[in-house]
């Protein structure tokens, strides 16, 4: 016997966090796995999205059918509940455009839907852990950056959730990068947001859409814009390990932002 120490294995995770991420969709879990320190492992379950492709393709813009048959039941149902079997702490949804079409209303509707389906575990999605981050950090002024694919309607439909609980929406739209989930990097994306976003100076800025590569933008232009980036895949994971007790873990990571030195307060209806 020697005193060299076992490889890590993943099986001493001290919280695990279960998402539901669309079938061709690799963008959540990539992002979640960066950010999450060691002790957090991420595990996911997929729904056929119709408006995605075997590779991750997409249309230049994708339709609005897909994204909410994305959240009926039973397909969501059936894989919320087949996860939430699993010895997890806490669930997430890692899809943003549904709630914008259903709502807020229809979100929360949602939400009490999945849980006769959850065994009792906490869920969060983007926009609510969102609105749990805007107010943990203060801000009323967001700007709310989507995806290149969501197009003007849908985006719409997103600064009208926001709005309805209390947000002021000093811009949003789809950034000006190419609709290519390959294609958008964390340079472009902040050159996109330093040069369209921060002149209508938010006190934070939204990179909505599970799907698009954001997680690098957040520490840099919050250092160099003076404002709080939050972004889907940040978000969740920030606000799943509160939910889960492990707020000493969300404490302890470092290089994606403001956000996790903050405590979620109580959900503003």
């Amino acid at each position: 016997m020697t005193g060299t120490p076992a490889p890590l294995d993943g099986w001493d995770a001290s919280t695990r966090i279960g998402v539901v991420v669309p079938h061709a969709d690799v963008g959540p879990e990539a992002e979640l796995q960066a950010v999450a320190p060691a002790s957090v492992s991420v595990h996911a379950s997929r729904i056929h999205f119709a408006a995605m492709r075997a590779g991750g393709e997409m249309d230049e813009k994708i339709p609005h059918d897909p994204i909410l048959a994305f959240v009926q039941p039973p397909y969501l149902d059936q894989a919320v509940e087949l996860l939430a079997a699993a010895p997890l702490h806490a669930l997430a949804l890692g899809f943003t455009s549904s709630s914008y079409a259903l709502k807020a209303r229809g979100e929360q509707e949602l939400y009490e839907r999945l849980r006769p389906v959850t065994r009792g575990l906490p869920i969060t999605g983007t926009t609510r852990a969102a609105r749990a981050a805007f107010d943990a950090l203060g801000a009323d002024r967001i700007a709310v950056v989507n995806p290149p694919w969501f197009d003007d309607l849908l985006s719409g439909q997103g600064a009208d959730y926001f709005r309805e609980f209390g947000y002021q929406v000093v811009h949003h739209g789809p950034c000006g990068l190419p609709s290519n989930q390959k294609a958008i990097t964390p340079e472009n994306l902040s050159a996109w947001i330093r040069g369209t976003v921060a002149a209508h100076r938010p006190d934070a800025v939204l990179v909505a859409g599970n799907g698009i590569r954001a997680v690098g933008t957040v520490q840099t232009l919050e250092d160099e814009l003076g404002l709080h980036v939050v972004t889907a895949n940040q978000v969740i994971l920030w606000h799943a390990l509160h939910l889960a007790g492990a707020a000493d873990t969300a404490h302890g990571i470092t290089g994606y932002g403001h956000l996790f030195t903050t405590a979620p307060k109580a959900e503003r209806t």
